[in-house]
C-alpha cells in the first residue's frame, strides 16, 4: 500500500442504530479499504479507512450522499499518511 492514505471521518446525525456502520463496512470493503466505524458515546460514528486516495474519497463521497442508513447532518474528514495498522474492516 505505497499510495495509501488515511481517512478519518466524524459523522454526525442520526447514525447509531439504523445500521450505519454495517452498511459503511459494506462500502468498505466493496472499494478494498480497510479499517473500522465505532460508534462514539455522544452520539457520532468514527470511522477510520486506508487505502488508496481515489477509493477512500469514494467512501467520504458515500458517506455524504444521503443513502447511508439514518440521517447524516455533517462529516469532518482529516487525512494523514496510512499506519498500516489495521486489517479487514470493523464494526466497533
Amino acid at each position: 500500500m505505497d499510495d495509501a492514505i488515511r481517512l478519518s471521518a466524524w459523522v454526525h446525525g442520526w447514525v447509531q442504530g439504523v445500521g450505519f456502520r454495517w452498511w459503511t463496512r459494506a462500502r468498505a470493503l466493496e472499494l478494498g479499504l480497510v479499517g473500522h466505524a465505532t460508534n462514539a458515546r455522544d452520539g457520532r460514528v468514527h470511522v477510520v479507512a486506508e487505502g488508496p486516495r481515489q477509493a477512500c474519497e469514494r467512501l467520504l463521497q458515500l458517506l455524504r450522499s444521503g443513502t447511508p442508513p439514518g440521517r447524516v447532518t455533517l462529516v469532518v474528514e482529516s487525512w494523514e499518511p496510512a499506519r498500516g495498522d489495521v486489517t479487514g474492516f470493523e464494526e466497533r
